[in-house]
């Protein structure tokens, strides 16, 4: 492109004579040929993509609950995204600058808009949610879900619901939301790396770093902005599209409510098709924006050795250089320690609004809020402190791995005491404790196997719905809604039951744990910066993209997929009544409390142990290196992070073979 280039050698010129070439007249006219507006497409699009991440997980337990999943199951949901990603990210890596990148960054977003319709469609293809023990709807008929000796009228009922749901698309459900998460996970994929590469070769050297770092800013603010999301759109109830506000019966503090979860990938979706449009008009390569010196920045003409390759030499050299990396053992050693730090992460951005919900009986939107407005902001203004105290304090490698275990350590003392913030499981008629005696009482009451609607009963005693409690009659007040039941044969005294659970009686016991659940999120994303800057520092300079892409594929393999459904099954043992639909397992609606504490929270004791003994051995490691490096001065340098202009281009020495 001669004359391109000649355009922009009289630029300066230009901009002193007031003169303009034919050929340039408009193409500086265009905001698709300027970096900051690529920038700030960026940013939007990199939002909205971060937002479906976020909203998913905070409305994970909701889909749960809709559709009778185990928590297995929906942290397998919740993680499934990464599995398309993994793949095929080794291919971008490849791809690099060869490619029509904003295109192909525009075609992922679309398919990411797709991804998301695709999530929220089970919503409109399937019959209105159905919960056990409606209020009736006939007038002067109080007798659906009490206690009655006929019970051939109500197993006809159930039998014919279960008929229903048969023949309904409700078995294509998971299949479809698997294929959503795969699909999105695909999308995102050019993302995050095409976008950056493209701002890093046309943005000026002066204004590149402050781009990347928009960039990075809005990638942690983006799941926060999911989890609130979420938190506002989950006090609609799912089916309100189909009902009026009249006809809905159950509140939000109802352990059967579902909110409206189809409604933030609607919402997703329309942000991402419209972020992606513009994309299609930024040109393959654009002007090298200019320092503001009054100097264009010449144009990199480097070349990769690595876009010489052949797809089939690139994959074929792949593993070669990724096990060349990964015998750096402080390399490894960081990679295991933020491997379990991820897994943490991943677990309990997942899985920690319904910990919330459960433990201390609030609602799945307060619980999310609790997520997105507290945890990861204060986990975002500790990156941002991890940073601030390498730059002030000027941190060798040495200092760095020190830091790290500082800090790891001081999590470890900040998440001991949320094991005893809780509770046990309220009293459960028949439940909990566990009784294997049935209640004499409602024996005769022909109550269904999936009877779920709780009432707490006068005497403080909860049961699994009217029935179990013997109840006999009901009072609705002039709305339809159930005021109390009446004739609890199973409740003594004055023998009436209110709608509703008795709760944990843990809510006091909230706002400490909320609190020290920040800190330890402030305290724990403060090793984030420094141990990235340790890898960044002990590996060959050549090896330093590629030492990052290893990195990050391995947070998906060992932490980001596996995290969610380790800490999903651990909850599942914990499960004491499971739901019961046609013969087939669903949610579960009661779990042992304690249990659910300890073996929940004791995870992520585990993980952070995990995390301190890697960087434990990294202080031993590069203390030793330090040793030797003091008996050779002219090569202490490879440990100066920041202060020396050479810091950025000097390794550690190179490892001893293990052989």
């Amino acid at each position: 492109m001669p004359h391109e280039r000649s355009v922009c050698g009289e630029g300066s010129s230009m901009r002193d004579t007031g003169a303009t070439a034919p050929g340039a007249q408009t193409r500086p006219r265009s905001p698709f040929n300027r970096i900051k507006v690529f920038v700030l497409c960026h940013s939007l699009l990199q939002l909205a993509q971060l937002l479906v991440s976020g909203y998913m997980k905070s409305s994970i337990s909701t889909i749960e609950r809709r559709y009778g999943l185990s928590s297995k199951k929906s942290g397998l949901l919740a993680s499934f995204n990464e599995v398309g990603n993994t793949v095929l990210i080794v291919f971008v890596s490849f791809l690099g600058s060869r490619v029509h990148r904003p295109r192909y960054i525009g075609g992922g977003a679309l398919l990411a808009c797709l991804a998301s319709l695709l999530i929220a469609s089970p919503h409109f293809l399937n019959d209105m949610y159905s919960y056990t023990d409606h209020t009736p709807a006939a007038p002067g008929d109080n007798s659906s879900g009490l206690c009655q000796t006929a019970g051939p009228l109500a197993i006809s009922s159930s039998n014919q619901m279960c008929q229903s749901q048969a023949n309904s698309s409700h078995s294509m459900v998971y299949p479809m939301l698997l294929l959503g998460q795969l699909l999105l996970g695909i999308g995102a994929v050019p993302i995050q790396p095409f976008g950056i590469s493209y701002i890093d070769d046309f943005a000026s050297k002066k204004n590149s770093p402050l781009y990347l770092a928009i960039l990075l800013a809005v990638t942690s603010i983006g799941p926060a902005f999911g989890f609130v999301t979420g938190s506002f759109l989950l006090r609609f109830y799912v089916d309100f599209d189909k009902l009026s506000e009249d006809e809905i019966e159950l509140t939000p503090k109802d352990l059967r409510w579902v909110g409206a979860w189809w409604l933030g990938f609607l919402v997703a979706s329309c942000l991402l098709f419209i972020t992606a449009i513009p994309y299609l008009f930024f040109p393959r390569e654009m002007q090298k924006e200019d320092s503001g010196d009054g100097e264009p920045e010449p144009e990199k003409q480097e070349t990769n050795p690595q876009q010489e390759q052949s797809l089939l030499q690139f994959l074929k050299s792949f593993p070669r250089t990724a096990l060349r990396t990964l015998k750096s053992p402080v390399y490894l050693l960081v990679v295991l320690a933020q491997v379990n730090l991820a897994a943490l992460l991943s677990g309990l951005a997942t899985f920690m609004s319904k910990f919330i919900e459960r433990q201390f009986s609030q609602t799945v939107s307060f619980s999310t809020m609790m997520i997105g407005g507290v945890g990861i902001p204060l986990a975002v203004l500790g990156t941002v402190l991890g940073g601030v105290v390498m730059r002030r304090l000027s941190l060798s490698v040495v200092g760095a791995s020190r830091l790290c275990l500082t800090v790891i350590a001081l999590c470890m003392f900040s998440a001991l005491p949320l094991l005893f913030l809780g509770c046990s499981t309220q009293k459960v008629a028949g439940i909990f404790p566990p009784s294997s005696s049935p209640q004499s009482c409602s024996s005769d009451c022909q109550c269904p196997s999936a009877a779920f609607n709780p009432v707490c009963g006068s005497d403080g005693v909860e049961f699994r719905s009217p029935c179990h409690a013997g109840c006999l009659s009901v009072e609705i007040d002039g709305g339809s809604k159930v005021r109390n039941y009446t004739g609890c044969r199973c409740i003594s005294g004055s023998g009436y039951a209110l709608s509703g659970t008795c709760g944990s009686g843990c809510s006091h016991l909230l706002l400490p744990f909320v609190v020290l659940l920040g800190v330890t999120s402030l305290i724990v994303a403060v090793s984030q910066t420094p141990s990235f800057m340790i890898i960044l520092r002990t590996v060959r300079a050549e090896d330093k993209s590629f030492a990052v892409g290893v990195q990050y594929m391995l947070f998906r393999v060992l932490a980001f997929m596996p995290g969610p459904v380790i800490y999903g099954t651990v909850i599942d043992t914990t499960c004491i009544l499971w739901g019961n639909k046609c013969g087939k397992q669903t949610s579960c609606h009661y779990y042992d409390l304690d249990l659910f504490r300890q073996r929940f929270l004791g995870l992520l004791i585990v993980f952070v142990c995990g995390a301190l003994l890697c960087f434990l051995l990294i202080v031993i490691t590069v203390h030793r290196k330090a040793k030797c490096e003091k008996a050779q001065p002219e090569r202490t340098k490879g440990y100066e992070m920041v202060g020396e202009k050479e810091s950025n281009e000097v390794v550690l020495p190179k490892e001893k073979d293990p052989a």
